[in-house]
């Protein structure tokens, strides 16, 4: 599809969409032909589960894609089998890099120590990619608070370089309507939390964080490093919330 048809598509949506809540956007855009097939792309981390739960009550059978690196803490690999199950997910992929490119490219899983963005790269980013073929759009969990990238968030955009639609439906949630949500809908949350991880992410790359500290400072902590390259705005990778 041309650019300047799917942004038109996406300007569409949002004027369709503006004034409407963000269980209300997801609920429509699950069945809205203008935004096509959606996936939704969740880590099954801090805060994923308000979007798991979203997608559960509106349309339990849409795709929801797990990546798993192989390299993430069985607390997370145990999480996500329970709140899928506990939710009633009926269509959950876990995805992951090949065998054969593993062997090639990683042979002794030491990459993440030498260039933790090839390893991004190779176990998420271009795993994802090729999950997402066929897909005309994912729903993610971005958000405004999240950083000035993000100040002016809509919930549809395009996503550069491709063909495909994003959607934000928690575009303008704070932290507290998170806290709120989990709460009053009793979700459970990832069993890391408790032991001072806000975000989380691969084992060898996530740390714990003191209270109060940026969420994101135990990620790939003494680097500059921020981004798994999921998310790319003007050929740049760009912060993430906790909700990967």
């Amino acid at each position: 599809m041309p650019l300047n048809e799917l942004s038109q598509r996406a300007a569409t949506l949002n004027a369709r969409y503006r004034h409407h809540s963000a269980t209300s956007v997801l609920s429509h855009a699950l069945r809205d032909p203008e935004a096509g097939q959606l996936a939704l792309v969740s880590s099954f981390g801090a805060e994923s589960v308000v979007l798991l739960h979203m997608v559960a009550v509106a349309k339990p059978d849409t795709p929801v894609i797990f990546i798993d690196t192989q390299m993430l803490f069985t607390e997370t690999l145990i999480y996500q089998q329970e709140v899928s199950e506990r939710l009633g997910l009926r269509d959950v992929r876990v995805i992951r890099a090949s065998d054969k490119v593993l062997e090639t490219t990683d042979p002794t899983q030491t990459l993440h120590r030498r260039d933790t963005d090839a390893c991004c790269a190779l176990r998420k980013t271009v795993p994802l990619q090729g999950a997402l073929q066929g897909f005309d759009g994912w729903i993610t969990g971005r958000k405004r608070f999240q950083g000035v990238t993000r100040a002016a968030l809509d919930f549809f955009e395009v996503e550069e370089g491709t063909n495909r639609l994003k959607v934000n439906p928690l575009a303008h949630w704070t932290r507290q309507d998170i806290r709120t949500y989990m709460e009053e809908n009793r979700l459970p949350k990832h069993p890391l939390v408790a032991q001072g991880y806000p975000s989380i992410g691969c084992q060898p790359c996530t740390s714990p964080v003191a209270p109060g500290d940026d969420p994101r400072a135990g990620r790939w902590p003494g680097q500059e490093k921020t981004e798994c390259g999921i998310h790319v705005v003007d050929g740049k990778m760009v912060r993430k919330g906790v909700n990967a």
